[in-house]
């Protein structure tokens, strides 16, 4: 299963971007005892995201979904406010923010990590 993104993925997600700031949404599966892996790659995360203007702006526990199909329960969900895309690719290609990524990749199981669009921000969007 998929946890940490690749060049490609990066490129990618750099040729959508439509500007502006990016809040990225995070699902995230623990490996069996991936919890406490996870909890230091997030407080030593920290320091970079504060570095590159970056803040988390919710994190919490999955609980049993409402409306979901078999398989698509997630132990944590995080969303994540970046300036733009730009600085998130150069965060996660800083060689001192790769020296702790293994304690991330190392904790989980299966990821999803989605930029979003603001509603606002699409042509012809009154929301």
């Amino acid at each position: 299963m998929a946890v940490d993104p690749s060049g490609a993925d990066l490129a990618r997600m750099l040729d959508e971007d439509p500007g502006g700031p990016v809040v990225m949404l995070n699902l995230l599966r623990f490996a069996p005892g991936g919890r406490s892996s996870y909890a230091e790659y997030s407080r030593q995360a920290a320091r970079f995201l504060e570095r590159y203007g970056a803040e988390v702006i919710y994190a919490g526990d999955g609980a049993s979904p409402l409306v979901a199909e078999e398989g698509q329960a997630w132990d944590a969900v995080l969303l994540v406010r970046y300036p733009d895309r730009a600085t998130f690719s150069r965060m996660v290609a800083d060689p001192e923010y790769q020296e702790i990524t293994g304690l991330r990749s190392g904790g989980l199981t299966e990821a999803v990590l989605q930029p979003t669009v603001p509603w606002s921000s699409r042509p012809g969007s009154s929301a």
